[in-house]
């Protein structure tokens, strides 16, 4: 069977932030066109889909990492912030993202919240299992050596 640690990552999420889009729970809210992603970044997202391709990693790195919070989120997203003539600094990314599309997520089914945390549901599962599946199909139709794995 075919999970999501089989497959490349990117691969995947590209393929389930496209699922993800057909989701009526999961739409970005009227401030995502204006908001940096997290203090270390200097302007907001390039991507007008970027919401659903950060839906989709976060979805992925519950799968993976879960049970997982907000905060530990905001390190994941996180990265180095210029401080001119200094050396960089570890700076988080954006809570209200993180917790947002844990929200949104949650309201569609696919996450769930624990006590410790928050766990990727069956049907979260089950979507990410699949797109894995379908991902791979793909691969093998490009390189079929990977058919034996």
């Amino acid at each position: 069977m075919t999970t999501a640690y089989d497959v490349p990552a990117a691969d995947l999420i590209g393929k389930v932030a496209g699922k993800l889009k057909d989701n009526d729970n999961v739409n970005p809210p009227e401030w995502a066109a204006f908001v940096k992603t997290g203090a270390h970044k200097e302007m907001p997202p390039v991507d007008s889909e970027w919401w659903y391709t950060r839906c989709a990693a976060i979805l992925r790195t519950v799968y993976k990492e879960g049970p997982i919070g907000v905060e530990r989120l905001r390190s994941v997203y996180g990265g180095k912030k210029d401080m001119g003539s200094g050396p960089c600094h570890k700076a988080k990314g954006s809570g209200s993202v993180a917790r947002t599309v844990l929200q949104q997520l949650e309201a569609a089914g696919l996450v769930r919240t624990l006590k410790s945390g928050r766990v990727v549901s069956p049907q979260g599962q089950s979507l990410l299992d699949n797109s894995a599946y379908e991902v791979k199909q793909e691969l093998v139709e490009t390189i079929p050596g990977l058919a034996k794995y």
